[in-house]
This record gives structure tokens, sequence and C-alpha cells, in this order.
């Protein structure tokens, strides 16, 4: 089972909002997540309030073997730069 840390498209037609899940990578981009970590929401006005994430259940899947979406990791790293 590879699981991948991804972000997962919700919301309306041109009002996107994204889950950040860890999922099985055979699953399709609407499958069933293992587990939400947290959400994305790129309209946000408040650059704080675009992303929330669970750091440390995002620690505990890379620790296992799970490997995250190129954008989630942009993401993760420039919130994390943004908190310092």
């Amino acid at each position: 089972m590879a699981v991948v840390l991804r972000l997962q498209r919700t919301g309306k037609p041109k009002q996107a909002y994204y889950r950040v899940v860890a999922i099985e990578k055979a699953r399709g981009a609407h499958g069933r997540p293992i587990e939400i970590l947290g959400s994305y929401d790129p309209r946000a006005e408040n650059e704080a309030k675009k992303m929330t994430v669970d750091q440390d259940r995002v620690a505990y899947w890379i620790k296992n073997g799970a490997k995250p979406s190129e954008t989630l990791g942009n993401l993760i790293a420039a919130q994390a730069k943004a908190a310092k």
C-alpha cells in the first residue's frame, strides 16, 4: 500500500477549496482518503488562514513512508518558512 499526501479538490466550480489528505496512490482523484490532515483555501485573503494542517500527523505519515506531492510539499515548506 503506497500512501501519498496530496490535495483533494472540493468546492463549487470556480470556487476551489482543497483538503490535505493521506490516500493510497492507486485511488483516483475523488477516492476515499485514509485520513484528512487539513485544508487549503487559495481564495482566503489572510495568508495565515490559507492553509491549516495538522503538522504532527503529516510528520507521522512522512515518517512511515508517505510521499507528499510536489505542490503540497511546496505549500508545507512555505507555511513553515512563514511561521519562522
